[in-house]
């Protein structure tokens, strides 16, 4: 049983950032992938980012390829989103998830073996 945390959400304007942290309480956490997804009010969920047990691979969705970054400390039980240059459509529910592998987290939260309950992120513009 891996339990997630999601923190670090809030209220910023267009073009700021924030740094969302999942943590985790599972002694197995460095043997998933973790990735970030997102939901929007009246939207479907979105996958983010997700990055490999080892750190070394990581994947991005195109809508926040270059402006976001996803890294982790297995030491520590974490995995951070950086995000730049926020925009308004960025706005959403905030989600991190385990799975198996990135290309399991891809496919979406439904595939998802363990999911946090969210942190909430609001771009003003």
């Amino acid at each position: 049983q891996v339990q997630l945390v999601e923190s670090g959400g809030g209220l910023v304007q267009a073009g700021g950032s924030l740094r969302l942290t999942c943590a985790a309480s599972a002694r197995t956490f460095g043997s998933y992938a973790i990735g970030w997804f997102r939901q929007g009010r009246g939207k479907d969920g979105e996958f983010v980012a997700a990055i490999g047990w080892s750190g070394d691979t990581k994947n991005y969705a195109a809508s926040v390829k270059g402006r976001f970054t996803i890294s982790r400390d297995n030491a520590k039980n974490t995995v951070n989103l950086q995000m730049n240059s926020l925009k308004p459509e960025d706005t959403a529910v905030y989600y991190c998830a385990a799975g198996l592998s990135i290309a399991t987290l891809t496919r979406g939260l439904n595939f998802t073996d363990y999911r946090g309950q969210g942190t909430p992120v609001t771009v003003s513009s």
